[in-house]
């Protein structure tokens, strides 16, 4: 299918397309013969996916990173998908309801309380992103564990000095500010060490999560804090913003 035909199908400029091309998102096929670019079915249903997460207000960045991790499960994407457009889709009939009592407290028809008048609006966290962190995370964390599990008693014994050498570390700046130069400089250490050490496994997605879980789980918390009070929120916070700034 041609960049033109896709447009017209979709809804989507051919503008955004060469963008979604330019960035690596969507990339086309090129006929070696005559230069031409087209999409395969595969391409199709890779935008569908882009524009669900479109819908549920996911960046382009966030967008490509998860569609990129080879732990990505299109059916339980879907799933997911089809239950959270479900719960935007109550929240905008409620909201609905609001604009229409609002119309008539404009009206002197009622009289709407100030809880009233915000009733369907919600500015908590994006709760795919939620979810994308429980599937992208926990699946590093595992494969994590699995390769640990596959280590000698003296080969864990060293990794774990190693560790609490790292987190000994990490407590030393847990006072600075989460997005500053210096803690970012460290979340970039941190980044790499963990891969280093468990073959390359987090993704930046799964590296955010990572974080949250970190927070989420009393576990990680408790082992976490023991290298300093507040290590595991400091580590949480400044995770999610490497992840989002790189």
């Amino acid at each position: 299918m041609l960049p033109k035909e896709l447009a017209e199908l979709t809804g989507v400029s051919v503008r955004t397309l060469h963008h979604y091309d330019k960035i690596g998102l969507l990339t086309p096929q090129k006929d070696d013969e005559n230069g031409y670019r087209h999409y395969s079915e595969q391409e199709v249903d890779k935008l569908q996916q882009i524009l669900f997460f479109k819908e549920l207000d996911f960046p382009l960045k966030k967008i490509k990173q998860i569609l990129d991790d080879p732990s990505f499960d299109k059916s339980v994407a879907l799933s997911l998908q089809y239950r959270l457009l479900t719960e935007k889709k109550k929240q905008i009939e409620t909201m609905l309801k609001t604009l229409d009592q609002t119309i008539k407290n404009e009206k002197g028809e009622i009289t709407m309380t100030n809880e009233e008048k915000f009733t369907g609006f919600d500015f908590s966290t994006n709760p795919y992103e939620e979810e994308a962190k429980k599937l992208w995370g926990d699946k590093a964390v595992e494969q994590a564990n699995a390769n640990i599990n596959k280590m000698t008693n003296k080969e864990k014994l060293t990794i774990k000095e190693s560790f609490d050498a790292e987190f000994r570390s990490l407590a030393a700046i847990r006072t600075l500010h989460p997005a500053s130069d210096e803690a970012q400089l460290r979340m970039d250490h941190f980044f790499h060490y963990l891969n280093d050490n468990h073959g390359n496994i987090y993704s930046l997605e799964a590296f955010r999560g990572l974080g949250e879980m970190y927070v989420a789980d009393e576990r990680f918390t408790k082992n976490i804090d023991q290298f300093g009070d507040g290590l595991a929120l400091f580590l949480k916070e400044a995770m999610k913003v490497y992840a989002e700034k790189n």
